[in-house]
């Protein structure tokens, strides 16, 4: 697959709202799609050169309408595949982080949005590595959380993994609470990603409480 560049990306991108799904970038994110409008978010977007997702976790507002937050990750549509029902598989590979300026008002079903690429210029750089990783540690702290969630012992397999690919998986596919993902997310280098993480998983093993949140 050719890789990304600065020049492959768009003003203005679709956005996918969805509670809890995280993508990275490097990362590929397995999606299932079934609703019309987002059936025809991926029609055109197969239509484009860049075929970026915008993968953004949405929030309820005090005024209770459906705010998105700032901070999104677009992902390349790299596979997809029709059910016989009409649905699609597809997935997508994290491409670059970006910010959302506003929201584009237009006559397609799904959200679109004009985003700025700039301060995440390591998105699209070499595979990140993490100097101060004491991977024994953060094992054994994982072992104890996947026990105490009772989550499959096959993520252990993980381990022999790069430090980026151990800890961008992990991101994505613990069950964290979706501020929990975006703070993930918004990490500005894999040691603080792989900070806040050990943090997350330290928080879940004590039991959690509700006078503590991650920022």
């Amino acid at each position: 697959m050719r890789m990304i560049s600065t020049t492959d990306l768009p003003e203005t991108i679709p956005v996918f709202p969805l509670p809890g799904a995280l993508l990275l970038p490097r990362s590929r994110l397995p999606l299932h799609l079934f609703e019309p409008r987002y059936l025809a978010m991926l029609d055109d977007v197969l239509k484009t050169s860049s075929r970026l997702i915008g993968m953004v976790q949405p929030y309820m507002s005090p005024g209770g309408s459906g705010k998105l937050h700032a901070i999104g990750c677009a992902g390349k549509v790299t596979a997809f595949s029709e059910t016989e029902d009409g649905r699609y598989m597809i997935t997508l590979s994290g491409a670059s982080r970006f910010r959302i300026m506003e929201e584009v008002e237009g006559f397609t079903p799904y959200r679109r949005c004009k985003v700025n690429w700039q301060g995440f210029d390591r998105d699209l750089g070499p595979v990140e590595k993490d100097a101060t990783f004491d991977r024994p540690v953060f094992m054994e702290a994982l072992g104890h959380y996947l026990t105490d969630q009772g989550l499959s012992t096959d993520w252990e397999s993980l381990g022999d993994a790069e430090d980026e690919l151990l800890i961008n998986s992990l991101s994505m596919l613990c069950p964290f609470e979706p501020e929990d993902k975006q703070a993930l997310l918004e990490a500005p280098s894999l040691t603080t990603r792989r900070e806040t993480l050990m943090t997350l998983i330290e928080y879940a093993r004590r039991g959690g409480s509700g006078e503590e949140t991650m920022q």
